[in-house]
């Protein structure tokens, strides 16, 4: 057994091991939601750079961000993080809704409460991951409670092109090509990617299709371009494993006919533009489509969807400098039109359903440097949400002969405000920053379907409140000569926090509830050619009234811990060794934490990459130590049993690149 970790001690020595720190001055967006170089906000931004991705043992987007203190990582099948969820400072089942995955600056989160769709974002295309933890809900409002995180693809325009063919365990293989360049100041590039797997699960299979990319011009004073994203991927469902199956025989499949497919579109027409010396503009509009099926043969279903989703946001960002104090203000507008609908086809029943969701939010922040020391960020957003339910009436078979299920209609229109402040203080080799803020999300439009519990029957849950709350943080970063290190330490205070109940069924608000931690993180060169990247994270996520005051939130755990190692060796190759070790955890549902513990677990990956000219070979070995464990699990009262979700044996993957140029 893995002992439990002192979060202070843990902490201290990470920022200590080594007496010299190093600043990187990288590039970040979605600080600003403007590209700055190391922008003066109160926040510890960190940022995954396209040499991290190459050096990681990943094999999709959400592996790569398990090395960063305070996410947690839940995957449910397979090796391509289909049905992935990324979990920002402890949300443990909600974690979808309140961390905000954005590519490019736009909105990858559902209206609805499906998941994020990964398939977009092959990794070959990616130039660097932004990651903003604690609330993000001033600059970019519903869903960024926990934190956001930006993927920025590759828009360097810089002439290259490369194949790569990789083939891996339990029948892996794929395909991934990439080309760019430009002509004068138009640029282009463009990423495809394919794999399909038999799965290490029976019933696990899996497929990807995907293509991406950008036209661009570049203008005197900017630029006008267009994003594309076509994309298709289906898998199987196994399902979960009750008890003595998961000890006895983790590959079986409870549910062996069930899949999932979709397939869906991206296009996304933008400009950037320097209006004066002082002024410039950036805006986007977006649309968004996704067809989905669920093949549920177990319980003779099928649920056919369509999302779609239309966007626009514009925004402006003034810089000025008034009595040799510098200021820049960025006002914006987000407006988001998304609907859905969806039919689930059954035996008697055809039940279809529907939902639309309107947003408009109006938002600045101010950032007054107001010595080369001290700057101080001030921030505010109003956001008005507009949704509507509805569920035609059908015919269900409850084993008395055939009933008629009345309809549902409800609509609601709900608005809610958040501000923040920050004050940050500089000076040689390290930063300091404190900030506290409000914060707030509205129900996805899955969270507003409910049944009546005594009937059955369905109905609008129209009385389900926005949850809302405060956050505060302490915060500071040490650099100097090729080191960097940060530390963080928050609490947040919700009220209303939305959550599903299993005893009713029902998504309710919570009593007041409240997340406390400590993120550390160093990076450092250990010795000429070796280096190292350690993240700690202490989590405390509790009710703190209720009948369940004092309990911790279920999937969340206490501590998490990860170590990464890389050696460039020139031509005898790199090495990197990736170790993630997740503590205990309360069983998904547990609020009242009876049901036990799931246990914990330490996985290390490991990777080798050879360079032969234009010619690459990479070996990727993950779940080296061939861990039994898995990322999520719950209880059943219907069976009176635990339920969990396997995670993958060890996998061994092999790819082979050649660059053209």
């Amino acid at each position: 057994m893995i002992p439990t970790i002192k979060p202070v001690a843990l902490a201290t020595t990470l920022l200590f091991t080594c007496t010299a720190f190093a600043d990187q001055n990288v590039v970040v967006v979605s600080a600003t939601r403007f590209a700055e170089s190391d922008p003066r906000i109160p926040a510890n931004v960190v940022v995954i750079s396209a040499d991290d991705i190459r050096a990681t043992p990943a094999t999709n987007v959400p592996d790569l961000l398990k090395a960063v203190a305070g996410i947690e990582v839940r995957p449910l099948y397979g090796a391509m993080g289909i049905d992935a969820t990324v979990d920002l400072r402890g949300f443990g089942d909600t974690a979808g809704s309140n961390t905000l995955i954005l590519l490019d600056g736009q909105r990858l989160n559902p209206i609805d409460g499906g998941a994020i769709n990964w398939s977009t974002i092959p990794l070959g295309g990616i130039e660097r991951i932004e990651i903003i933890r604690g609330a993000g809900t001033v600059l970019y409002g519903d869903r960024a409670t926990g934190g956001v995180i930006n993927i920025i693809t590759d828009k360097s325009g810089r002439t290259s092109a490369s194949l790569q063919a990789i083939g891996g365990s339990y029948g892996y293989r794929g395909g991934d090509g990439q080309i760019s360049g430009a002509a004068d100041r138009t640029y282009w590039y463009l990423v495809a990617h394919y794999a399909d797997s038999d799965g290490w699960r029976r019933n696990s299979q899996e497929d990807q299709q995907a293509a991406s990319g950008r036209i661009g011009h570049r203008l005197q004073d900017g630029e006008i371009f267009v994003d594309l994203a076509a994309y298709k991927d289906s898998n199987g469902l196994p399902g979960s494993l009750l008890s003595s199956d998961y000890r006895n025989d983790p590959t079986r499949a409870r549910t062996p006919n069930d899949s999932q497919g979709r397939d869906g579109y991206r296009l996304r027409p933008g400009v950037s533009l320097k209006l004066s010396d002082s002024v410039s503009l950036e805006a986007e509009a977006a649309v968004d489509h996704q067809n989905y099926r669920a093949d549920d043969v177990s319980f003779a279903s099928v649920l056919v969807s369509q999302r779609q989703t239309l966007s626009a946001t514009p925004r402006l960002r003034w810089r000025q400098s008034i009595a040799d104090v510098r200021n820049e203000t960025v006002v914006g507008l987000d407006y988001y039109h998304g609907k859905v609908d969806f039919t689930s086809i059954g035996s008697p029943s055809v039940i279809p359903q529907g939902a639309r969701q309107s947003s408009t939010a109006l938002y600045a922040q101010n950032v007054t440097e107001l010595s080369d020391r001290w700057a101080v960020t001030v921030g505010a957003r109003e956001q008005r949400m507009q949704q509507l339910a509805q569920q035609g009436t059908y015919t269900a078979d409850f084993g008395f002969g055939p009933t008629t299920v009345p309809g549902l209609n409800g609509s609601a229109t709900r608005t809610r405000a958040a501000s923040d402040v920050g004050l940050v203080f500089q000076s040689s080799g390290w930063r300091a920053f404190g900030k506290f803020g409000s914060l707030f999300r509205f129900p996805n439009t899955d969270e507003l379907f409910g049944f009546d519990p005594l009937s059955g029957n369905p109905v609008f849950a129209g009385d389900l409140l926005p949850q809302h709350g405060t956050i505060g943080e302490l915060g500071a970063r040490f650099s100097a000569a090729g080191t960097l290190a940060r530390l963080s330490a928050y609490r947040m205070d919700l009220r209303d926090e939305i959550d599903f109940d299993g005893t009713t069924f029902a998504n309710v608000n919570l009593p007041a509830t409240r997340r406390q931690g400590l993120e550390a993180e160093i990076d450092w060169p250990v010795i000429a050619g070796l280096k190292a990247h350690a993240g700690y994270t202490w989590t405390d996520a509790q009710l703190r009234e209720g009948t369940y005051a004092g309990r911790q939130i279920p999937l969340v755990a206490r501590n998490k811990a990860s170590l990464q190692l890389t050696s460039n060796n020139g031509g005898l190759g790199s090495y990197s060794l990736a170790a993630t070790y997740v503590g205990d955890r309360r069983y998904s549902g547990d609020f009242a934490n009876v049901r036990g513990s799931l246990a914990g677990y330490l996985t290390v990956d490991l990777q080798g990459s050879w360079r032969l000219e234009r010619w690459t070979i990479t070996a990727k070995l993950i779940n080296a130590l061939d861990r039994r464990y898995a990322p999520f699990a719950g209880y059943s009262t219907f069976v009176n049993d635990h339920y969990y979700f396997p995670a993958d044996a060890r996998s061994v993957f092999a790819s082979l690149r050649y660059d053209f140029q």
